[in-house]
């Protein structure tokens, strides 16, 4: 065998080892992968590497409450999350996740600092509705203050998540789903919250979340 095989040889195998380290994989089934790695090979890929996600579909992760953040991706593990979006795409990313792991990446992700939306376009109005609504809620009908719940800044607290700088696609189909399906049956509050809501009260509630300033 010449030697410049021998070199390849060696070359393509030192390599090989490189790209299947624990630090370089995505292999969600090895306990062994920390949750730093996960987050920025995985996670980043629909969240961003800082939780800031560029895609509305998807729900930024970074400031988020740790304990809201372990409890879903606990419910995405045992399959009791049932949204379309969370059936197809985190069933099966979570399926083997450990607690550990679980937990480092709601870690990683909470100290991330939270950023603007980009390209947000909602107008004056429905972001002033959207603020009414969200400190106030709607009394005559019987509509809790979103504040109440997730904080004045929109920060969440605990087992309430943070909402503000989510995009406003994401808001709304989350308000839509506790309004009109049984897939986050857990969240009881939430589905009594949005029975009220028009489709132009989740609208402006989500622009409002979208554009409040980052804290």
């Amino acid at each position: 065998m010449k030697f410049s095989h021998i070199l390849l040889i060696v070359a393509t195998a030192v390599f090989g080892a490189g790209c299947s380290s624990i630090e370089n994989s995505r292999d969600l089934a090895n306990p062994k992968v920390s949750a730093t790695t996960l987050a920025q090979q995985v996670c980043s890929l629909c969240h961003g590497i800082d939780g800031n996600s560029t895609n509305p579909n998807f729900p930024n992760l970074a400031a988020q409450q740790p304990t809201y953040f372990i409890a879903q991706l606990k419910a995405f593990r045992a399959h009791s999350r049932l949204d379309p979006q969370g059936v197809d795409q985190m069933w099966g990313l979570s399926r083997s996740l450990t607690d550990e792991q679980i937990k480092g990446l709601a870690d990683y992700f909470s100290a991330k600092a939270p950023a603007p939306v980009p390209g947000a376009t909602a107008d004056a109005v429905a972001i002033a509705a959207g603020k009414g609504i969200f400190e106030k809620g709607i009394p005559e009908k019987g509509v809790t203050a979103c504040s109440a719940c997730h904080g004045p800044q929109a920060q969440g607290n605990e087992e309430a998540p943070r909402l503000a700088h989510q995009p406003v696609g994401y808001t709304v189909k989350q308000l839509t789903v506790f309004q009109r399906t049984e897939e986050r049956h857990e969240e009881s509050t939430m589905k009594a919250v949005a029975h009220e809501l028009t489709r132009k009260n989740m609208e402006d509630v989500a622009a409002y979340l979208e554009e409040i300033p980052a804290q």
